[in-house]
């Protein structure tokens, strides 16, 4: 009985019940622009699957992450918002938060294969080129496996999922490793192998990709070569893919930071609020993948506009369609 009414009392709001609203009401916004977003994106991509490249494989893939971050943590932790406490259980909190933890990794990991992937391909044509699309999709596999590894982890006793402090979602439980050792190894691993690691790689891709692209760019106005449409559209997708990974990296950092601090310094100073707001930054990274290839990506954006250009026609066509079928009810009833 005791066991139970701490789990209960781990589930009851600490913040402030406007607060919970407000975390609430954005959590729903931002499920909204995500389901329009990646789902407008994953179409588009459908529809011009025959033309993709291998680098827009992660693209595509970093958008089912989150769409299944979405539809996993978001129908949960909106009504326990408005509720102002954890409505769904211990058994629900414990895969809710693994699929945070994997649906997160992956998006990630993900980021990080791009980064290398673009990498590989600016600094070193010779091997970049032979990148396929073949290679990419065992990429995509990979990273899933990667990310599943670490959010079986706590399921396996290999740290531990808990509510988290402010008490409305649930995620790995930062105050193990103040007293159990194999919580602190956990957490270690997922900080140095699934932050710490796939930040400097990243970091260390677009440094060489920069420092490639200011050694050639003379050579490049000096002599044009047939390749250079290529290049600009490897150069744009390198853009978009460094809007996209520090992007990212913008939202998931203030929850690392937190995280950290409960892990590894007094858990209790922590304030709920903190993690809380901490939290609503890395749920907003959702939202940034579609918004960014779908405004500044010309042939994703084409792609759009013609599509959506082509159901405004079968509307209006089937509007007409049903028109003239009512006068021509009419005319024969007369």
């Amino acid at each position: 009985m005791e066991n139970t009414s701490e789990t209960s009392a781990a589930f009851v709001s600490s913040i402030s019940k406007e607060h919970d609203i407000l975390m609430g009401a954005v959590y729903s916004v931002f499920c909204v622009l995500s389901l329009t977003g990646n789902g407008i994106l994953l179409l588009v991509a459908y529809h011009k699957r025959s033309t993709l490249k291998p680098a827009e494989y992660f693209i595509i893939n970093l958008s089912i992450s989150d769409l299944g971050m979405t539809l996993s943590l978001f129908p949960l932790a909106i009504p326990s918002s408005f509720s102002h406490r954890w409505l769904f259980g211990e058994v629900v909190c414990q895969l809710y938060a693994a699929c945070g933890v994997l649906f997160g990794l992956c998006s990630l990991t993900n980021l990080t294969a791009l980064s290398s992937v673009c990498c590989i391909k600016v600094c070193f044509p010779n091997y970049g080129n032979k990148f396929s699309s073949s290679h990419a999709c065992l990429l995509v596999a990979a990273v899933w496996c990667y990310a599943f590894v670490f959010a079986a982890g706590p399921l396996a006793q290999w740290g531990h999922y808990s509510p988290e402090p402010y008490g409305t979602a649930c995620c790995i439980d930062w105050h193990a490793p103040n007293h159990e050792l194999s919580a602190l190894s956990y957490i270690l691993c997922l900080f140095i192998f699934c932050y710490a690691l796939p930040c400097a790689v990243i970091f260390l891709s677009y440094t060489f990709i920069l420092l490639t692209v200011r050694g050639s760019r003379q050579a490049v106005q000096q002599h044009v070569s047939p390749q250079s449409k290529t290049i600009n559209a490897h150069a744009l997708i390198i853009k978009l893919s460094v809007a996209v990974c520090f992007g990212f990296l913008g939202a998931w950092t203030p929850y690392a930071v937190v995280a950290m601090w409960a892990a590894f310094a007094d858990a209790l100073l922590v304030p709920p609020t903190a993690f809380a707001l901490a939290a609503l930054f890395a749920k907003s990274s959702t939202i940034y993948n579609p918004m960014v290839y779908l405004l500044f990506k010309p042939n994703f954006r084409q792609c759009l506009c013609r599509d959506a250009s082509t159901i405004r026609h079968r509307i209006s066509g089937g509007v007409h369609l049903g028109r003239m079928s009512v006068v021509h009810m009419q005319t024969t009833a007369f």
